[in-house]
């Protein structure tokens, strides 16, 4: 069970918080009859499922779900009933943070282990010889798919698309889907590659594959604009996980013995430099130990260390970037002792503060443009076997011999990784110029 002294202080600093919180116009109206039921409120039923052949045995999980909320402070969530609900079923990670803003660089993050200088959230693509988690599970064999509420086609590239509004028919459509919450389209190396493309999935997807018995190993799913707390507040995402998340616990066919949920926010709700950017994460599924459900763990996380502790399950190679960073990639601290992973204690005056944007330099930030560099080669990851490189990569282009950034910005220019929405119609694909490419 949580210390009192613990919830005493989060419902404590919650209340200013969820007093001013403005009033939300929307009201939450449920898509579907239910999480596994196609609807028609999305722009098209499922006509296919995966056919992965096979499991590859973890060593504490055969599964991993991940489920993006957004834009919200660790008290306020932690201060809500449902999330207080949903904590008792697993285990409260109190000092799990996100690792910039605002929300498109988290999402990269996730997948690369880099957000490459990314603060903001324009319409970007990373080049294929970039290498993301992906690239690690199909080293082993591992299947995956990501699934998008109200996206309207497998692999769609769009910058956005409205949808008929569900919830108030009378209204005007609505941008339910969003490419900044997609980070698998981001990176060429999925997005430009047909077989991979297609598990870019929609939730009428999500509800075929599961009532097929077609649920991949690796699972990354983003709620509509509404439903993730972006539009509306955190009672209007708790509403959704009431409808959609919480049935799906007590499902099997979505989670076992053997599956570990992770739900999480990309970022929190304040721009005060001096405040950690603290979200709040739970742990939950059949594979989490009994005896941990309900407890806290106050180690040092971020997005970085669910590819950590990926890499740990299944013994898979490293990205040789933000996922070998000692400080920023422990793994859960379940899933470090049963793999014999050494986590990292970091003292308070040594943690990063992750609550800034805009003063990395890199290829995706014109202000202080750099080229991708190549991955760390001698870094050590979780698992084993060295660092994965993709075809194309210059090995010799390191971090310690990038040339000065530069700003295209003053020059009227942009990276040459970003793209404008209105050519999103199709693939449209900048090639590498100017030495952009790694």
């Amino acid at each position: 069970m949580f210390p009192a002294r613990f919830l005493s202080a989060v419902l404590l600093a919650a209340c200013s918080a969820r007093l001013a919180e403005a009033a939300i116009a929307q009201i939450f109206a449920k898509p579907a009859k239910g999480p596994l039921v196609q609807t028609a409120n999305y722009t098209g039923f499922s006509n296919n499922t995966l056919n992965d052949k096979h499991v590859v045995k973890g060593k504490v999980f055969n599964r991993v779900i991940q489920v993006w909320l957004e834009n919200t402070d660790f008290v306020t969530a932690a201060a809500t009933p449902i999330f207080q609900s949903i904590a008792e079923q697993g285990v409260l990670l109190t000092n799990y943070n996100s690792v910039t803003h605002p929300s498109e660089p988290n999402y990269i993050a996730a997948m690369g282990a880099d957000f490459f200088g990314s603060h903001d959230d324009n319409m970007y693509h990373i080049p294929s010889n970039i290498s993301t988690v992906v690239d690690l599970l199909e080293d082993k064999d591992i299947s995956w798919a990501t699934y998008q509420e109200n996206m309207p086609a497998d692999a769609f590239y769009g910058f956005s698309q409205n949808s008929p509004d569900y919830a108030s028919p009378d209204e005007p459509s609505y941008t339910y889907y969003v490419r900044k919450h997609n980070p698998l389209i981001i990176f060429d190396a999925i997005s430009q590659d047909p077989d991979r493309a297609k598990r870019i999935r929609n939730f009428n997807d999500f509800a075929n594959d599961v009532v097929h018995g077609k649920l991949p190993q690796w699972v990354f799913v983003t709620p509509n604009m509404v439903n993730d707390a972006h539009d509306t507040d955190i009672d209007f995402a708790a509403s959704f996980l009431e409808y959609w998340f919480i049935p799906l616990l007590t499902d099997p066919r979505v989670n076992d013995e053997d599956t570990l949920i992770i739900l999480t926010f990309d970022e929190n709700d304040s721009d005060m430099f001096d405040q950690q950017n603290t979200v709040y994460t739970v742990l939950l599924g059949g594979a989490v130990p009994l005896e941990l459900r309900g407890t806290t763990d106050d180690t040092l996380y971020t997005h970085y260390s669910t590819i950590s502790t990926v890499q740990a399950n299944w013994n898979l190679k490293s990205l040789g970037r933000q996922d070998t960073n000692p400080v920023v990639s422990n793994v859960y601290d379940f899933v470090a002792k049963k793999t014999g992973f050494k986590n990292t204690h970091v003292p308070p005056h040594e943690v990063p503060m992750f609550n800034i944007t805009g003063v990395a330099p890199g290829p995706l930030n014109s202000n202080a443009f750099v080229p991708f560099s190549a991955p760390d080669l001698h870094a050590h990851g979780a698992g084993s076997g060295g660092v994965f490189l993709r075809p194309g990569i210059n090995t010799h282009l390191t971090a310690s011999s990038l040339p000065k950034p530069v700003n295209l910005t003053a020059k009227n220019e942009a990276t040459p990784w970003q793209m404008s929405p209105e050519t999103t119609s199709g693939k449209h694909i900048i090639p590498c110029a100017n030495n952009a490419c790694a």
